[in-house]
């Protein structure tokens, strides 16, 4: 992990970029950043694990967050992935309960950590941002929601997996092959999306690679028609 320098114009202007951010006055932005301490974080690199003492809070400029819950045995369940412009940490800053997530760096990624005395501090003196906050805490809930209903909901694990690629293609990059997204989870890590075996998530691929309802060229993955995969999908 390396620091950086820090510009407060340039973290204003990659916040802008974010939903987040967007709800803040550029004079609340410009403040926000000055409290921040920019650092460069490595691949699978662990932010945030659960039952931790909360420390503060960090802001992806950056990369992505791997968000998971573990239960006693060893298993996994990833919540979602946070990306540039999302705040992590922030349930339990503001309740000063541990950590109810691990947080987990899926890629070289640039974050800002704000500590916890800080950032109380700051929100308590800023009601723009006080009032982010709280639209953002409730997203976070419906992201959640989301994915547990994924889980818990769909009756079989194609129903599960044509959900979860759907959900995740939602930000790539429409060409005329499809809809198109960087994809390099394993399938065990897409198992632990969806509450599945590593076994059960390459035999549905194999069957979706052969219904022409996916394709991979190395850690791209293209969706040809979202109407086929959310009809498979039971949308």
């Amino acid at each position: 992990m390396s620091t950086m320098p820090y510009d407060n114009d340039r973290a204003s202007q990659v916040y802008l970029a974010g939903e987040f951010f967007n709800k803040l006055s550029p004079e609340t932005l410009r403040e926000l950043a000055s409290l921040q301490h920019a650092s460069d974080y490595p691949a699978n690199y662990i932010l945030l694990s659960e039952q931790d003492s909360p420390q503060g809070v960090f802001l992806i400029l950056s990369g992505e967050v791997k968000l998971s819950v573990n239960s006693s045995d060893g298993r996994r369940l990833i919540l979602r992935i946070a990306k540039k412009g999302e705040i992590i940490g922030l349930a339990s800053a503001l309740t000063g309960s541990p950590c109810e997530m691990t947080a987990e760096t899926l890629y070289p990624a640039n974050l800002a950590f704000i500590p916890r005395r800080e950032f109380l501090n700051f929100l308590s003196h800023n009601p723009d941002f006080y009032q982010a906050v709280t639209m953002e805490l409730s997203r976070h809930y419906g992201m959640i929601c989301e994915q547990l209903r994924i889980v818990a909901l769909s009756s079989s694990a194609p129903e599960k997996l044509a959900r979860l690629l759907l959900d995740l293609g939602r930000s790539g990059q429409m060409t005329e092959s499809g809809m198109r997204f960087r994809f390099t989870f394993t399938h065990e890590e897409i198992g632990e999306f969806i509450g599945t075996s590593r076994e059960t998530v390459t035999r549905t691929l194999g069957i979706f690679k052969t219904r022409h309802l996916v394709d991979f060229k190395g850690s791209t993955l293209t969706i040809p028609s979202r109407a086929a995969l959310e009809s498979y999908a039971c949308i």
